[in-house]
Formats: C-alpha cells, sequence, structure tokens
C-alpha cells in the first residue's frame, strides 16, 4: 500500500471480530515501533504486548470506559501498552557527547521520553493499517494506573501512555460519523507561513 493510502486510511477503530492475527503481524506491528525516532538514540520505550486471551482479560479491568462504550474492542487479538523510560533520557544525556551531568529534567524543552514513546506508538499504528488490519490508541485512567502496574508486574520508572489494540475490523461497523469530517481541520486553518496567523 502506498504510505499516502496508509495515512488516509488511519483510523481509530474500535470494533473488532475475534479473527486471529497471521503469523509474523504481529512481529511486524511491534518490529516498526523500534524505527521510531528517539532524542539520542535512547531508546527509552518499552512494550508490553498482550496475545493470550488471559492476559488480555486481566488487562480490561483497568480500561472501564473503553469497555462500557466499546465493548468489541476485547474482541481485538492483540494489545500493546507503550512505556517510557524517562531514565533512559536523563542517563543517554549524562554521557561525555551530551554533557548534561545534572540530569536536570529541566534541560528538556520537552519530555522527548512521551513524545517517542508515541511516535513509536504512531509507527504500530500505520503498520497495522498497512498490514489490512484496524488499530486504536487509547487512554489508561491515573487511578487505574498503579494497579494496573502491579497486575502486570511493569516496574515503577516505565510509564504507560496508553494503550493499543490491533485486529480485524468488525464486519457490522457503525458508519463514521458526519460530524467527524464536519470537524476536520484543513491545512490552511493550522498551517501559519512564516508567521503566525498568514494562511494560503
Amino acid at each position: 500500500m502506498e504510505f499516502s493510502e496508509v495515512v488516509r486510511r488511519r483510523r481509530m477503530i474500535r470494533h473488532y471480530s475475534d479473527k486471529p492475527l497471521p503469523p509474523g503481524v504481529i512481529e511486524r506491528v511491534l518490529a516498526s515501533a523500534l524505527r521510531a525516532p528517539s532524542a539520542g538514540f535512547s531508546q527509552g520505550w518499552a512494550f508490553l504486548a498482550l496475545t493470550d486471551p488471559a492476559d488480555r482479560a486481566r488487562f480490561w479491568p483497568y480500561v472501564p470506559t473503553r469497555v462500557e462504550k466499546t465493548p468489541t474492542m476485547q474482541n481485538a487479538p492483540l494489545v500493546v501498552v507503550p512505556l517510557a523510560h524517562k531514565a533512559a533520557y536523563l542517563e543517554r544525556y549524562a554521557e561525555p557527547d551530551k554533557g548534561w551531568q545534572d540530569r536536570a529534567e529541566a534541560r528538556w524543552p520537552a519530555p522527548y521520553w512521551y513524545i517517542d514513546t508515541g511516535m513509536a506508538a504512531l509507527l504500530m499504528l500505520l503498520t497495522a493499517v498497512d498490514e489490512g488490519l484496524g488499530a486504536c490508541f487509547f487512554g489508561i485512567m491515573p487511578e487505574h494506573l498503579t494497579p494496573f502496574r502491579e497486575q502486570f508486574s511493569v516496574p515503577e520508572e516505565y510509564d504507560p501512555i496508553g494503550g493499543i489494540t490491533v485486529g480485524y475490523r468488525a464486519e457490522d461497523v457503525p458508519a463514521q460519523s458526519g460530524r467527524v469530517r464536519e470537524r476536520r481541520k484543513g491545512v490552511g486553518e493550522v498551517v501559519h507561513w512564516g508567521r503566525w496567523g498568514r494562511q494560503v
């Protein structure tokens, strides 16, 4: 599939069939995440992949809103939780070629550990589309993070940024609301040329 078509087709799919994924697909989705850029090549991320039905069943209580609003998300045969590892960035930039030996977070213009892990998540979403699958990124609310960590033995220094489902789109998916098309902003609304406020 052409890259432009992958980008155009990307949607947050919340309704899945329980059809299993072909061999190799899960590995390709996960491997694509490792191609994301990372500041200083810190690679401060990890990915909790849940494929076993029992493991996925243990996950869903920590995103009750998703279960309530779109229960067929639970049919997705792959759930991935991307985890950001801030310490990897602070340690990398304390090395001699970077020289931020104080490891101060204030030096960072933005928390790149979250940005880079988010870019890794996007690559997984795009890979799913390229494989002919649906995928969705969703949040894990703060009140569920501690029990989630305990359930899956996630170390304290790794921060979940959300969850990703991957699978085959259900046959009877509701049509996308016309409001989405109406609300989609165009380039002319969000791109400023040369200075703020100059739009073509």
